[in-house]
């Protein structure tokens, strides 16, 4: 029997806020533990918390973003557990009247556009931190405690690991273009669950769902969601049942390992949060906020793709990141020639950021740099080759490309006297391809053609290289 899976994320994305979420101590990440806390997010007897009008802003914007319904009303519950580090002993949530709902993400899944549902995205406070010291005891640090949480939460839509990897993705670009969120993994200010159920190939109804919590990585996703499929298909195979839990990955043994019994709302015992007041918004306010969201992510790509001629895949790198797609926009702009701008970027200025760890935040060649820099290769100043050592330079010093390339001396060389000159020598050093070639090996030239350009260091004009070098060896034959 074939089988396949059905998945639902749900993602848990710190807010780009300076305070948290119902008092004013800072977000800042990496601070001494203990050190961002008050009576507020600490819970303590006799405090009200106040709502950060920036978190509500910000979830409204991502709410707008996904097609989501804005609610007009909404307000905030207490959700009750007990966790080592949460200190109220209940979290401030979302429960039946959250702040956006039914709305949907578009992903590219082989060329075509697929909507994944959104079920809803609530606004909701972290919990704290568990620290395992090196003497076996354990602490918690508070400090994230109140930072504003956005949890989104999909429909079952997604049906394999790739295409939940496409999602994440997709979601955290839409994230990072809007400005809400750093979206850093590494530091947990986006933190991934996947919803796995695994049924017979052709529909019925999904099952009992497996829970995969707090995943570090979107790679650790994929991995996670792999080995749940097999698990579970494994145990049904075998006339078994899956059972309904909350399961932990574990990227060291590559396997999901059962956490706790999954909760179900009622579990939790929501209530009303009685010291925050309902969020009310107009429909001006909201049409404001609309106003103010930018061109988004696969928006973007389409366009690339229409208007640019640029193919899904450069595109799609291109957009990945908003810096990314600002700095090619902007040279593709001042220079007409999409795809040529495009291979530069996406090649070799892409190349020397990775090598160097250079962000867009530092980067010295700007637009206006780079595109002085193909016009020089346009009017033969240099040679496409010669590029390559321009805008390294470029990317070292910052200077503009025409100051390198006089006082490197990387003018190209169209002389006709001295590229003969050049040539002749090459000939005389390769007397086997020449003989070669003379005898109807046509690739011989090619390396003919690379001698040369090695002799002069790369600055030949290798238009006319081409045409001095196949008369040298047509008429050298007779």
């Amino acid at each position: 029997m074939d089988y396949e899976v059905v998945i639902g994320m749900e993602v848990h994305v710190e807010l780009k806020t300076e305070s948290k979420a119902f008092c004013g101590c800072s977000t800042a990440f990496g601070a001494a533990p203990n050190t961002h806390v008050c009576p507020v997010c600490l819970g303590l007897p006799g405090v009200l918390p106040v709502l950060n009008r920036k978190a509500v802003e910000h979830a409204v914007r991502v709410g707008l973003a996904l097609g989501c319904e804005i609610s007009a009303f909404s307000k905030f519950d207490r959700k009750n557990y007990f966790y080592p580090d949460m200190p109220k002993n209940y979290q401030i949530s979302q429960y039946d009247k959250p702040l956006t709902s039914t709305g949907r993400l578009p992903i590219l899944v082989d060329g075509a556009i697929r909507e994944i549902r959104i079920r809803r995205a609530h606004l909701e406070e972290d919990a704290g931190k568990l620290l395992h010291l090196d003497d076996g005891t354990t602490g918690v640090d508070f400090n994230r405690a109140g930072v504003p949480l956005l949890e989104i939460v999909s429909e079952p839509d997604l049906h394999s690991a790739d295409e939940a990897v496409e999602y994440l993705l997709r979601l955290k670009t839409l994230l990072e273009y809007l400005g809400v969120s750093d979206c850093n993994m590494e530091e947990g200010s986006m933190r991934c669950e996947a919803n796995v159920d695994v049924r017979p190939t052709g529909g019925g109804p999904i099952g009992d769902i497996v829970e995969i919590k707090n995943v570090a990585s979107i790679t650790g996703v994929k991995r996670a969601i792999e080995f749940e499929f097999e698990r579970q298909r494994d145990l049904l195979e075998m006339g078994g049942t899956v059972k309904r839990e909350t399961r932990r990955w574990n990227p060291d043994s590559a396997r999901t390992t059962v956490m706790r019994t999954k909760e179900l709302a009622h579990d939790y015992r929501y209530f009303p949060e009685p010291d925050l007041v309902p969020v009310v918004l107009d429909r001006e306010t909201i049409e404001r906020m609309r106003e103010t969201l930018p061109e988004l992510p696969l928006a973007r790509q389409l366009r690339y793709m229409n208007e640019h001629g640029l193919s899904e895949y450069d595109s799609g790198v291109l957009t990945a990141q908003q810096a990314a797609a600002d700095f090619y926009e902007s040279c593709a702009r001042l220079y007409g020639q999409p795809k040529v701008v495009c291979n530069w970027v996406m090649g070799e200025l892409f190349r020397l950021m990775k090598e160097r760890r250079v962000g867009f935040d530092t980067l010295q060649v700007t637009p206006t740099a780079l595109v002085d820099m193909l016009k020089l290769i346009d009017n033969g100043t240099i040679s496409g080759t010669i590029g390559k050592t321009v805008i390294e330079a470029m990317f070292a010093t910052g200077l503009p490309p025409d100051r390198i390339v006089v006082d490197r001396g990387l003018m190209q060389i169209s002389d006709t006297a001295e590229l003969e000159k050049t040539i002749t020598a090459v000939l005389e050093a390769n007397s086997k391809p020449v003989a070669d070639y003379r005898g109807g090996n046509e690739k011989t030239f090619g390396f003919l053609v690379g001698q040369v350009m090695r002799a002069t260091k790369g600055k030949a004009n290798p238009k006319l290289v081409n045409e001095l070098l196949r008369k040298a060896l047509d008429t050298g034959g007779e």
